[in-house]
């Protein structure tokens, strides 16, 4: 299973998103936070910001929205060049619907979990979804600390991905650095989100390349990527 190295924009300079989108065009994603204020308490951009994004950089981008009613705005970031959008489970009121909809417009359908919650009630969702995200912060603001206790929760949603034998990617977002990439890694994650990594380093697409390769590393002798 190939590991995926997504550099958060949330980190990179505002004032040249173009530029910056250029310098990690060895990504394989463009990971976009879109925060509403109410959701998290915290704005960043929106739908125009996606729609320029999308015509600035031949790297797909990857939509997280931090909303409030994702059932109502999420279509509308595929119409402007997501193609991968990812709504929280605490925030959606149908979510089985909307990520039918996500997928029938042409994107990939991921659902975020926040880190209070669990994965186990949303276990028979899970074949209507292309990606899960496990947050290891609270969403809202970039440039965290990792939470360890994540690590048994990514656990468990690789296993239950395992057991229904889904090919879902399953992606962590915060914290994820060169000292905690390999953990998430060993844990199940196969898509990482990265951003002050990434954006505050010198090179920003030699550090993809060198998360890519620990993740990689450790993915190629990990118990669950042996049993997939």
């Amino acid at each position: 299973m190939a590991v995926q190295i997504n550099p958060s924009i949330l980190s990179a300079d505002f004032s040249r998103l173009a530029e910056e989108a250029k310098a990690v065009e060895g990504a394989d994603w463009l990971h976009v936070d879109v925060m509403d204020n109410h959701f998290v308490p915290n704005l960043t951009l929106g739908v125009p910001i996606v729609e320029s994004l999308s015509r600035a950089t031949d790297t797909p981008l990857d939509c997280h929205l931090m909303i409030e009613d994702p059932d109502r705005w999420a279509p509308q970031y595929v119409e402007a060049g997501a193609g991968s959008v990812t709504f929280h489970a605490e925030a959606a009121a149908a979510p089985v619907r909307l990520a039918r909809e996500i997928r029938s417009k042409g994107a990939r359908a991921s659902m975020a979990l926040k880190p209070a919650t669990p994965i186990e009630p949303y276990e028979d969702l899970l074949p209507e979804l292309d990606m899960l995200l496990v947050m290891t912060v609270e969403p809202g603001f970039g440039g965290q600390a990792f939470l360890d206790i994540m690590l048994p929760k990514i656990r468990r949603t690789r296993e239950l991905i395992s057991k229904h034998g889904l090919e879902l990617w399953l992606q962590v977002d915060g914290g994820v650095s060169e000292a905690t990439i390999e953990r998430c890694a060993e844990a199940g994650a196969d898509v990482f989100v990265a951003g002050s990594a990434v954006y505050g380093a010198e090179d920003p697409a030699a550090a993809v390349r060198m998360l890519r390769e620990k993740a990689t590393g450790v993915t190629a002798s990990a118990a669950w990527a042996c049993a997939h």
